[in-house]
């Protein structure tokens, strides 16, 4: 006797949905990827359709495309950091000479060598500052200061360079400082105390 046509389709789904048949399918992420490259060939082959020239003509147009874009990003340039933001000396609001310098102790009484390298090198801008040895001026760096300082302390130029440079790597370069690192800046600090200053008047090219 021939079995009834719906009870046999229902045998035969049953048996096919059995483990056994599924399981070299691919899972459903590699389904999800055979769409998509199934999405973009059409989207190709529609795009090359519509090009002037066929498939050549679609790769030509890319390639303008990507020329185009590559002379947007040349013509622009690279963004350019600003100096105020990222390598201004002063990251606070204004403090004096003495607080920068008990805040450079109070770290360095503490072992914490980078922190007291960055107070003292404040200390010696802000001290040339209130001196007049440097004019007053937000958002100015490390080096621009040494390289300020130095032409009006030129004995004095290398070692404030060196500072600046110090500075820069314990403050940007991830450098950690030690205890000779700070003497050294510390002795600069000293020093500049009694340093004097050289005229203007007797600066190459000034006015006799």
């Amino acid at each position: 006797m021939d079995t009834p046509r719906v009870p046999a389709r229902e045998a035969a789904r049953r048996e096919l949905s059995e483990r056994m048949y599924h399981e070299n399918d691919p899972n459903p992420l590699q389904r999800a990827v055979d769409h998509l490259w199934d999405w973009i060939g059409d989207l190709l082959s529609t795009a090359s359709g519509a090009a002037p020239g066929g498939p050549v003509g679609l790769l030509v147009l890319v390639v303008i495309v990507i020329a185009l874009i590559a002379a947007l990003l040349w013509r622009l340039g690279t963004p350019r950091r600003s100096p105020r933001a990222v390598d201004a000396l002063f990251e606070s609001g204004p403090l004096s000479t003495p607080e920068h310098r008990a805040a450079a102790e109070a770290h360095a009484a503490a072992g914490r060598w980078s922190q007291a390298v960055q107070e003292r090198m404040r200390a010696i801008v802000r001290s040339l500052e209130e001196r007049a040895l440097l004019d007053a001026r937000p958002g100015r760096t490390a080096d621009e200061a040494a390289a300020e300082a130095g032409r009006t302390l030129p004995a004095h130029a290398t070692r404030l360079r060196s500072a600046a440079r110090t500075f820069d790597d314990v403050t940007y370069g991830g450098r950690p400082a030690n205890q000779q690192t700070y003497l050294t800046v510390l002795a600069l600090d000293l020093d500049l105390e009694s340093a004097t200053p050289r005229l203007a008047a007797t600066l190459p090219g000034a006015a006799g």
